[in-house]
């Protein structure tokens, strides 16, 4: 790997093991959002073993600093979430631009991560479709059983809108996981909504 790449990668780390917020997994707390960056890096080269510097880069950067805008700041409402959301994204790409014209990337890779992380064009570039199914991946796997009892009456919309997000090869994987019985069975009711059979 371009010792650069290795060197973003690790300001990317650095910056991310900053989040108050920790995340308990087999035994370990990990600040949350540089446990997910790792898992996030894992699921797109398990997506795509020849992955390129763009997309390796914004799959340590996806939400870098996400914790610096937490939900609350802005209304309780949807409006008030797609807002959150998109402040969110525009402050990931930003934050990871930052960084990588400090160890002076040049521009047009700069501007190909920042696509990435601001998933745009996702019907005509691989590297963003590879993001989306990563992200949803990286959900299912490590956050999926412990969100789905807090929200039983809205889980099976809520996993639809996540599996249309992704390809088939998304879904393939997604049924490669381990689930509960129970959190399996919602996510065969939201592949049912898609006309797609879980087996």
């Amino acid at each position: 790997m371009d010792p650069r790449i290795e060197q973003a990668l690790h300001l990317f780390d650095a910056y991310n093991k900053q989040d108050p917020q920790l995340f308990f997994w087999q035994g370990a707390h990990y600040p949350q959002e540089y446990f997910l960056a790792q898992k996030l890096y894992e699921w797109v080269l398990k997506l795509n073993p020849e992955a390129g510097d763009a997309l390796i880069l914004a799959s340590r950067s996806q939400h870098i600093g996400r914790w610096e805008i937490p939900r609350d700041s802005f209304p309780l409402d949807k409006s008030g979430y797609l807002l959150w959301r998109k402040t969110l994204a525009s402050h990931h790409a930003t934050k990871a631009g930052d960084i990588l014209r400090h160890l002076s990337f040049s521009d047009d890779l700069v501007e190909r991560v920042q696509e990435i992380i601001l998933k745009k064009k996702i019907k005509v570039n691989p590297d963003v479709q590879t993001m989306e199914n990563a992200l949803c991946l990286v959900f299912l796997e490590y956050q999926y059983e412990a969100f789905f009892p807090k929200h039983r009456d809205k889980i099976v919309q809520i996993l639809r809108k996540s599996l249309l997000k992704m390809d088939g090869e998304g879904h393939r994987f997604a049924l490669t996981l381990s689930f509960s019985e129970e959190g399996f069975s919602y996510i065969q009711d939201a592949l049912s909504l898609l006309g797609e059979k879980a087996g």
